[in-house]
């Protein structure tokens, strides 16, 4: 493996100019691909395997059309205090809104609250909906426009008005300001860390090119394999995460090569055999873990987790071609300014700040252990606690009119109206379809916690039915949950005596089912995962113990990370600080988006730095010194490659939108806790107390395993030049600035 990536390292800083090219026409044919391609499919939310989708699918059957997802707004009209909306001059401007509302283009109708009953018990709050004949996405201007002129005539009473639904839905921003800034910091980060704006540039360059790449080819795919607009979500996320990691092991690798003297060309053979080695199984680590989202079984889910693996696949293959090729155009402009005036790459010196702290955790290895294990223990307690969820308006900040119409609808009806659940009957086995539907809608609306049911409506054949009812809490709320388990404990008996089949479907009862289905499938994730990357770590490190201690290590910090986003987006614990405004379950799929993620970055951290290690325990050096020449050439790396992701994932904190801030803060915490206490305090003091004992194999295993050179011990054997001192002298002295 060594040898074959230090020849491949070589081979782009000679052809340098083939390598680029070829990116280049890479870049251009996917590209043109996107563009000529046909649009992309609309998200599916097919959820395999629960209840809600078997119902939604049941109504799709018997009610052709009725699924329609044509745009809609809900408008809430509400009295000042004291007032009802029924006096006749609110009922006026209510009635001249919905008439002037009905004459707007793609509208497919707009309802009276008075025709259609929907004002509140105590006349203070009614809705009109209105609904569309095309998709939000589809809307024309003329359209919405429509709609917002009546909305803001209606307004200019003494009405209070506020809009929710799709047809004019505010779009969340990723982070604004906030996410410029973290990039920026990003790239201060890589300023100070190699003291060279080419060294900085180049790892961003690279990652947006691969991105690039990445995303030109799903968009060209997208037709043929059904892939969404949503699909490269988390390709993007990851691929620009790991293509900046890569880049800049292989840059850093390139420079310590420079430092002892070496050629450029041979300088860039090397980090791409050595270095490069680490990038491609922490990839292939990657790699195992997105394909393993398929265990989840949400066709969703698989195909973001296989096109986020072929962004990391695109990412190690720049980082081995692009990186040494670019580094070809500019062999020491990459290096320091400080080094291109002393005529000579100064080698990274003995006592540098990651030496040191080597030094600190071998001298107390057990109480540092003891301290981060507990410390992150503790931030993991909140996820015994972990409740998951969807939110919808009621998430948003008050600043939105979908937040307070939300509000006033749950005011003026009650909590549980924002979250009807349907209920759909198959009535084929019943002897009178219509007094086996009438026993149902009595039963479920006389079990507690269900407000009221409406009217249930048949379709032409009249063997199926479908009605709602209203539950007495919020969609989000627990004891909403309860019911729905309620409702479907009890179905047994009610079926059997009425001969007819129910389901519980509906927005609210999908997001429980959606929920539960994430739960469960979590800890299969994990064991796949893990234990994949377990068998994959033992070939790279030859040793069981490191590769225990690896996934030991990221499930601590991914738990402690699950933990504080618990405490915070669910307890409220310092919520205000971060602006959320409203606590609630956590996303359904976070805890998977987090491991996911995390574990991608983790194994980068795991990879680069312990592979050093390993290459100084096989080249001689005893353990704790193999750890000590680990952190001394790779601690600072690490710690950039960190901050550099804190910095960019702190920007998705100061969205507007709660789920965003908790995709941001879950991210950024995670990779702090393990870049800085798994990887800098928890690595060192478990090898420390170990020894000898981290990097023993049994000879049968050992045998058993593949064997690929991962530390570079072949490399020994090539011709390893060193550039005479008066030469390289004279290269920097012609180095770019």
């Amino acid at each position: 493996m060594a040898t074959f990536l230090y020849r491949l390292g070589r081979l782009a800083f000679r052809r340098r100019w083939f390598a680029a090219l070829l990116w280049v026409a890479v870049l251009g044919g996917v590209g043109f691909g996107a563009a000529t391609a046909p649009a992309a499919p609309d998200a599916s939310n097919s959820m395999p395997g629960i209840e809600s989708q078997k119902a939604f699918d049941l109504m799709e059957q018997r009610f052709p059309g009725s699924t329609a997802d044509g745009a809609n707004a809900r408008i809430v009209f509400v009295a000042p205090e004291g007032q009802k909306v029924t006096s006749s001059e609110k009922r006026a401007v209510i009635e001249k809104f919905v008439a002037e509302a009905s004459d707007g283009t793609q509208v497919a109708s707009a309802v009276s609250p008075f025709q259609a009953k929907a004002v509140s018990e105590d006349a203070s709050t009614a809705y009109s909906t209105v609904t569309y004949t095309a998709k939000a996405d589809d809307l024309t201007d003329a359209a919405k426009n429509t709609l917002k002129a009546a909305i803001k005539e209606a307004q200019g009473s003494d009405l209070t008005v506020e809009v929710g639904g799709t047809a004019l839905a505010t779009q969340p921003s990723a982070g604004g300001m906030a996410e410029v800034i973290g990039i920026s910091i990003a790239a201060v980060v890589l300023v100070v860390t190699f003291g060279s704006l080419t060294a900085a540039g180049l790892p961003l360059l690279t990652a947006i090119i691969g991105v690039g790449v990445s995303m030109a080819a799903i968009m060209t795919l997208a037709s043929a394999f059904g892939l969404s607009s949503t699909t490269g979500t988390l390709a993007s996320m990851l691929g620009l995460a790991c293509g900046i990691d890569y880049a800049v092991f292989i840059v850093s690798r390139y420079r310590e090569e420079r430092s002892k003297g070496r050629t450029p060309e041979e300088a860039a053979g090397l980090a791409t055999g050595t270095a490069g080695s680490a990038v491609v199984f922490a990839g292939l680590t990657v790699v195992i873990a997105l394909a393993g989202l398929a265990v989840v079984g949400v066709p969703m889910l698989t195909k973001m987790g296989l096109a986020a693996a072929g962004a990391v696949a695109v990412g190690v293959l720049i980082a081995l071609t692009l990186v040494p090729a670019l580094l070809g155009f500019w062999p020491n402009a990459v290096l320091s300014r400080s080094a291109r005036k002393r005529g000579r790459v100064k080698e990274a010196g003995e006592k540098n700040g990651g030496t040191r702290w080597a030094r600190f955790v071998l001298r107390r290895p057990l109480p540092v252990l003891l301290l981060s294990v507990v410390g992150l223990g503790a931030l993991a307690i909140p996820v015994l606690d972990l409740q998951l969820g969807t939110s919808g308006d009621e998430a948003k900040p008050t600043s939105t009119t979908e937040r307070r119409a939300y509000d006033d609808l749950a005011q003026g009806f009650g909590p549980g109206f924002n979250g009807p659940l349907t209920i759909v009957v198959d009535a084929k086995g019943a002897a009178d379809p219509k007094a086996a539907v009438q026993v149902i809608e009595e039963k479920i609306g006389d079990t507690e916690g269900v407000v009221s049911v409406s009217a249930a409506r048949f379709n032409p054949a009249g063997d199926t039915a479908v009605f709602s009812a209203v539950p007495a809490d919020a969609p989000t709320s627990e004891k909403t949950k309860d019911l729905v388990q309620t409702i479907r404990d009890d179905r047994p008996a009610t079926e059997s005596s009425t001969g007819a089949e129910f389901e519980v479907t509906g927005t609210t009862a999908l997001n429980i089912d959606v929920a539960q289905k994430m739960q469960d499938a979590l800890i299969p994730y994990l064991i796949v995962v893990v234990g994949l990357a377990i068998v994959l770590l033992m070939v790279v490190f030859r040793s069981i113990l490191v590769p225990v201690k690896a996934a030991f290590g990221f499930l601590l910090s991914v738990l402690a990370a699950l933990g504080s986003v618990v405490a915070v987006f669910q307890w409220g614990w310092g919520a205000e600080l971060l602006g959320v405004e409203s606590t609630g379950p956590i996303m359904s799929m976070m805890p998977i988006f987090l491991v996911g993620i995390v574990f991608g970055l983790a194994m980068d951290y795991e990879v680069f730095l312990v592979a050093r290690m390993r290459e100084a325990y096989v080249h001689g050096d005893g353990p704790g010194q193999a750890v000590v020449t680990g952190f001394r050439y790779s601690a600072r790396v690490v710690v950039a490659a960190a901050l550099i992701m804190i910095a960019v994932f702190s920007g998705f904190i100061g969205a507007g939108e709660s789920m965003i801030k908790m995709i941001g803060f879950g991210l950024a915490i995670a990779v702090l806790f393990d870049a800085f206490v798994v990887r800098m305090v928890f690595v060192p003091a478990v090898l420390a107390l170990l020894g000898r004992a981290a990097w023993w194999m049994p000879r049968w295993l050992d045998r058993l395993l593949p064997k690929v050179d991962v530390e570079g011990e072949a490399l020994g054997g090539q011709s390893v030049t060193a550039a005479p001192a008066q030469d390289d002298a004279a290269d920097l002295e012609k180095a770019p600035v």
